[in-house]
């Protein structure tokens, strides 16, 4: 599926300061996006106004080509392939199951990913620090505090001695591997929920329940995300506390809370990247980049609704609280 300019809407689209890229006079530089779902899904609106923060208006100063896959996996191999066949001076590729198409498409055009899983792990980058190939960008991973979770459900309900975790063990990332680290320190038992498809998460839910789960961690990926509504519909009936890694999770699906990287930040640091590609910076050497700030999301509601007295040690670290 293509389209042109379709955010036009998304970035103010108003007078931006001048400025020069490492292109050919009077030449406008073209951009392309990759996306697993639509323009109208994937939130690439902090990038597009990100873009506009740096003079770059789409249809002025410069030309964004879009090829997405309406969340059919297998129409990325042709679209990434369509995609560089247009030429575009750098691509954008969203998620860590879409980047490899980008990857397997060219080796000489510059792309720029935004990735949950590890790039290194899964074979997209040589390392975080000196990337090599055609490929940077930022990955949203962040193993050295993926206990964290486990570490405020403990906080928050100190007698929890029994943690699932739901995870995607084909999303490369060390998480479930971190968060077994903290558990055993922390003397918590944790239960596996592997997912690898729509179909295992009855049978996972079911695990939950035959062994007691008395709390539930998510290890976010597009699998999870997609089955979002299932998940909710599982906590809502069997009362059982869920905590992830992004905030919409509190805001819009009732998890008890969410700690993890600003997302929309993460997208306005693509636009740095696709502008110091197109100023003349090599891929190669741009370091991947992993997340710096971190926000923890405390929905207050859904702890009444499950009878849940937060301590205040959590709510005011909070970064926000959602009451209603």
């Amino acid at each position: 599926m293509r389209r042109r300019s379709f955010v036009a809407g998304l970035g103010a689209a108003t007078a931006w300061p001048p400025f020069a890229w490492s292109q050919q006079p009077g030449k406008v530089p073209r951009l392309g996006m990759l996306l697993f779902n639509s323009p109208q899904a994937d939130p690439i609106g902090p990038l597009i106004q990100g873009l506009g923060a740096l003079g770059y208006v789409d249809g002025k100063t410069i030309a964004v080509e879009y090829r997405y896959a309406e969340g059919k996996a297998e129409r990325l191999a042709n679209l990434a392939v369509e995609l560089v066949q247009l030429k575009p001076d750098v691509i954008f590729a969203y998620g860590g199951d879409v980047a490899p198409y980008a990857k397997q498409a060219t080796a000489s055009i510059p792309v720029v990913v935004m990735v949950s899983n590890d790039p290194v792990q899964s074979g997209l980058v040589t390392s975080i620090r000196q990337p090599g190939f055609n490929i940077t960008g930022i990955t949203l991973i962040y193993d050295e505090l993926a206990g964290k979770m486990l570490d405020l459900m403990k906080e928050a309900l100190p007698e929890i001695s029994h943690v699932a975790v739901l995870w995607n063990p084909d999303h490369a990332d060390p998480e479930f591997r971190e968060t077994q680290r903290v558990a055993i320190a922390r003397g918590v038992e944790l239960q596996s929920l592997e997912v690898r498809r729509p179909s295992d998460f009855d049978g996972a839910f079911k695990a939950a329940i035959d062994q007691r789960a008395e709390g539930l961690i998510l290890v976010s990926s597009r699998l999870l995300l997609a089955q979002r509504q299932k998940i909710k519909e599982f906590t809502i009936t069997t009362r059982i506390p869920a905590v992830g890694n992004w905030g919409d999770w509190a805001a819009k699906d009732g998890f008890l809370f969410t700690y993890g990287p600003n997302t929309d930040d993460a997208m306005r640091g693509i636009a740095t990247f696709v502008n110091k590609i197109l100023r003349g910076a090599r891929p190669a050497d741009l370091p991947i980049e992993r997340p710096t700030r971190f926000e923890l999301v405390v929905n207050a509601k859904t702890a009444q609704a499950f009878g849940i007295k937060l301590p205040d040690s959590i709510i005011t670290r909070a970064d926000k609280v959602i009451e209603w």
